[in-house]
């Protein structure tokens, strides 16, 4: 493949953007790339970048495009709307029907406020939670990540540990004083914090997807739900990536278990900018005009970005009872292949999987619950795999620490070829190639 044309642009790039990119993963950097691929379209399972170069698209977006690029409904969805105008700074209609139908997939959401992130959905849910319970620190698990709000940033995962580092620079002390934080599962330590009775909030990902997949114990968030009611502290689960991807409910309820808020993102805008947090209404109702917890944003609510959320979620809503179950199939199908290519070239591999989510780690380790585990994975073997891949028409995400998404417009001839060249990715890596 060349790349020449993404090269030249990336050169042009670093002039005026800083590391030529607009979020840090994206500049292929952790994979021993000279220059990112620059992406020209897509559509269904597919990407196109500046070269001409197809791929198979295991990002998606990271998350969102569930149905696949330029899905029908949405795309004629949106070129409807954007006929009738872009932003207006005033409400519309199809802010409340999407909010509507965000609180009939999320039952607990009694109440839910649009933003344009996920980022700014976890922000604003965090300080709500202060308002709420009149206290101040925080507690959240190492290695998650939930967005790049200071108080959340602290032992972050996600880009930062594919940069090498967990904290970012420019967070005030007081801040990180207010942050507590946790290896992911530790019952004890977060029992120990909890009872002090000074923390306004727990923040968890209920499926931690930003250190790579960890599949959580469903007794681990049965105790979080029940010392977090037992000490009087919001529990937000923050469903930003697993919210509408497990499955229509997110993962509160496929593993049946009720928090007090929750953030959800950009897959409520199929893919345009947008995400939302909610809860209980006691709590929603503190935020203003009708509180004192200030919330604003010209863009939340964007009209082109919730009818493509409407489109999107509302496809989702009416054939839940097939889309979930043939995700999980074909993700089922690829990491059970990917277990046994591994095994036959003798590569080290521990493969995490839930709903339409998965990661491989190159790693000894016949588990990885937590950040620990994660980090032991091998970088170099997954940049060998990263770049075989790349090369041969496959992009994957470009660090070892995040999730690959599966679509709908996956193919059962994307997924041959995928476990094609995964078997010389293997191969490559025996050989170090």
């Amino acid at each position: 493949m060349s790349y020449k044309n993404s090269k030249e642009i990336y050169d042009k790039a670093v002039k005026f953007i800083p590391g030529g990119v607009n979020s840090p993963v994206r500049a292929f950097k952790s994979v021993h790339r000279e220059a990112p691929i620059f992406v020209k379209k897509a559509k269904g399972s597919k990407l196109w970048d500046e070269d001409g170069n197809e791929y198979i698209d295991y990002i998606c977006s990271w998350g969102p495009m569930i149905l696949g690029h330029n899905f029908k409904n949405v795309i004629e969805g949106v070129r409807e709307e954007i006929e009738n105008g872009s932003s207006y700074g005033l409400p519309t209609k199809l802010e409340v029907e999407l909010a509507s139908l965000i609180t009939k997939c999320c039952p607990s959401m009694d109440k839910v406020r649009l933003t344009t992130s996920g980022t700014e959905a976890t922000m604003s849910a965090v300080r709500l939670a202060r308002a709420y319970t009149g206290r101040n620190k925080i507690l959240k698990f190492e290695g998650c990540y939930h967005g790049h709000s200071d108080a959340l940033l602290v032992k972050s995962g996600s880009g930062l540990l594919t940069d090498g580092y967990q904290d970012s620079n420019g967070i005030t002390e007081g801040v990180l004083k207010d942050t507590l934080t946790v290896p992911f599962g530790d019952r004890e330590k977060i029992k120990e914090i909890l009872e002090k009775n000074n923390v306004a909030c727990l923040i968890m990902e209920p499926v931690p997807a930003n250190m790579g997949v960890i599949s959580p114990d469903v007794e681990l968030l049965k105790f979080v739900r029940e010392i977090c009611t037992a000490t009087s502290t919001v529990l937000i689960f923050d469903e930003v990536i697993s919210g509408f991807r497990l499955s229509l409910g997110g993962a509160q309820e496929y593993f049946g278990i009720t928090p007090d808020m929750t953030t959800l993102g950009k897959i409520i805008g199929g893919g345009y900018p947008v995400g939302a947090f909610g809860g209980k209404e006691e709590i929603m109702n503190l935020i203003a005009p009708i509180g004192r917890v200030y919330h604003a944003g010209t863009l939340s609510g964007n009209p082109i970005s919730v009818r493509a959320g409407l489109e999107t979620v509302g496809y989702l809503y009416e054939n839940k009872e097939t889309i979930y179950k043939e995700l999980e199939n074909k993700t089922k199908y690829i990491t059970k292949n990917l277990e046994k290519l591994a095994k036959k070239y003798n590569v080290p591999v521990c493969i995490n999987r839930l709903g339409s989510l998965y990661t491989i780690f190159f790693t000894e380790k016949s588990q990885v619950k937590n950040l620990e585990d994660a980090l032991t994975s091998n970088t170099e073997n997954f940049a060998i795999y990263f770049n075989t891949m790349l090369d041969n028409g496959i992009v994957i995400p470009p660090s070892q620490f995040e999730a690959h998404f599966i679509s709908l417009a996956l193919t059962d001839e994307d997924i041959a070829k995928t476990l094609e060249v995964a078997e010389e990715a293997f191969k490559n890596i025996t050989n170090k190639i």
